[in-house]
């Protein structure tokens, strides 16, 4: 009887810590981005919060028409959302806003939004879709990095627009889905490993350039195409080496150096191929992040200034309305990029730690709805909502105290901006259907 009433009113509960977290971070982002706009004269200097208002109410309105849907539905439509996304996209290229430099936004009657800020979620479904209905192909490799490139095309159109932080979103996602599904996890590892050696390999000449300030030979030989190749070969051939010497010897201790062999050739390849790509304002965040002294009035400045307000909150903060920081202007992008500085300038630690734990009641009841989910495509939606609010915490808060290099991701639920809030809310509206759908009826 107990588990009859448990399921009868399942279907129409909600997960109340996740709904209260949410609109309090809501309340919270309204309330910062009013005082990021109040000068040092005490003069309102834009209607950015009045405009996040206004973005809200329809915000909501979706969150709770996605909640009150059973997700199941987006099982037909999940290739045609995938699809459209990727066509706005296209689209966005061609006939995008350009706004600081970067065209991401499109316009439809005056109202300009962003494409790829949902095209998280309709690749999120997509995603859940794909390994929900091949978990038996989840250990062919093949097919992981089929599916890994089918990723790498929204990747790719966000890049061009450009937005690298938006960009780099979606592998996280990846691994965090199939991981869950239950991939192959020499895959996962090969995957996490050539990302991080890539990245490590396109820093090193930015890093002799400015940190070290001299020429040292094997990062010179890296920068030459050719010269990269040569390496990447080596490497290559020493994995192959090792796979040879695993099969004729049956040694377990060849894996290892047939695996960092492959991992260590893409690597040095991927590396060769980001630095062509990213621009060179891109490559100066990654300098000032090594160091931000190195360009202290210009790309260093945004670090340098959101390190100082940080700091300056001490455990209790100045107190809301009295940063000096905001209403003095020092902060670029302080209501949407570096609102946590302004937050912990007014709040403190405290007020941080606060802050903190909302978006960790988030990620926490997530993953208990994850758990509880009754079918996979469920799970793994939860899955990629999960990654994907991680990764804006973690990247944004991080950059906002000098452990992350600046990327441009909003805070979700804090952070100015209609695109991101609504993506935040219809993911919310996600996770609550997943929530109320968790018994079988």
């Amino acid at each position: 009887m107990r588990d009859l009433q448990m399921r009868s009113g399942g279907k129409f509960s909600i997960d109340f810590p996740i709904l209260a977290a949410t609109l309090m971070l809501c309340g919270i982002g309204i309330m910062f981005i009013y005082s990021s706009s109040v000068t040092a004269t005490g003069e309102l200097r834009s209607q950015e919060y009045l405009r996040q208002i206004f973005w809200l109410i329809p915000g909501l309105i979706m969150m709770v028409a996605v909640a009150l849907t059973d997700y199941k539905y987006y099982q037909d439509f999940a290739l045609y959302i995938f699809g459209g996304m990727l066509v706005l996209l296209v689209l966005t290229l061609f006939f995008g806003q350009v706004v600081f430099g970067g065209r991401r936004w499109l316009g439809i009657m005056g109202v300009g939004f962003q494409p790829s800020e949902f095209a998280k979620i309709a690749y999120i479904i997509f995603l859940a879709l794909v390994v929900d209905r091949n978990r038996v192909r989840l250990h062919n490799p093949i097919f992981l990095s089929v599916l890994f490139f089918i990723t790498l095309v929204p990747v790719g159109l966000i890049l061009v627009q450009p937005d690298l932080g938006t960009a780099t979103v979606f592998i996280p996602i990846f691994i965090v889905v199939i991981f869950i599904a239950g991939a192959n996890l020499w895959f996962i590892a090969f995957l996490v490993g050539v990302i991080v050696s890539s990245m490590f390999f396109a820093m090193l000449p930015a890093w002799m350039e400015f940190v070290v300030q001299r020429d040292i030979p094997i990062i010179l030989t890296l920068q030459t195409p050719s010269h990269a190749a040569l390496l990447a070969i080596a490497a290559y051939i020493i994995a192959a080496a090792s796979a040879v010497g695993y099969f004729l010897l049956h040694r377990r201790w060849f894996i290892p150096g047939a695996f960092l062999g492959v991992v260590l050739g893409t690597g040095i390849l991927g590396g060769l191929a980001a630095s062509r790509i990213l621009r060179e304002y891109q490559m100066m965040r990654l300098v000032v992040f090594m160091n931000p002294n190195i360009d202290p009035r210009g790309a260093g400045w945004n670090i340098i200034q959101s390190l100082t307000a940080v700091g300056s909150g001490g455990l209790t903060g100045k107190g809301f309305l009295l940063g000096t920081h905001s209403h003095y202007q020092y902060i670029p992008q302080q209501t949407t990029d570096f609102i946590f500085s302004i937050i912990a300038e007014e709040w403190g630690f405290l007020g941080s730690l606060f802050l903190f734990s909302l978006f960790m009641v988030i990620l926490f009841r997530g993953a208990i709805i994850m758990r509880r989910a009754k079918d996979g495509f469920g799970a793994y939606i939860c899955a990629g909502i999960i990654a994907m609010f991680f990764y804006h915490f973690m990247i944004n808060i991080g950059m906002a105290i000098g452990m992350m290099p600046i990327t441009g991701l909003p805070l979700f639920f804090i952070s100015y901006g209609g695109s991101s809030l609504w993506t935040g809310l219809i993911s919310i509206g996600l996770l609550q259907s997943v929530y109320r759908h968790r018994y079988t009826f």
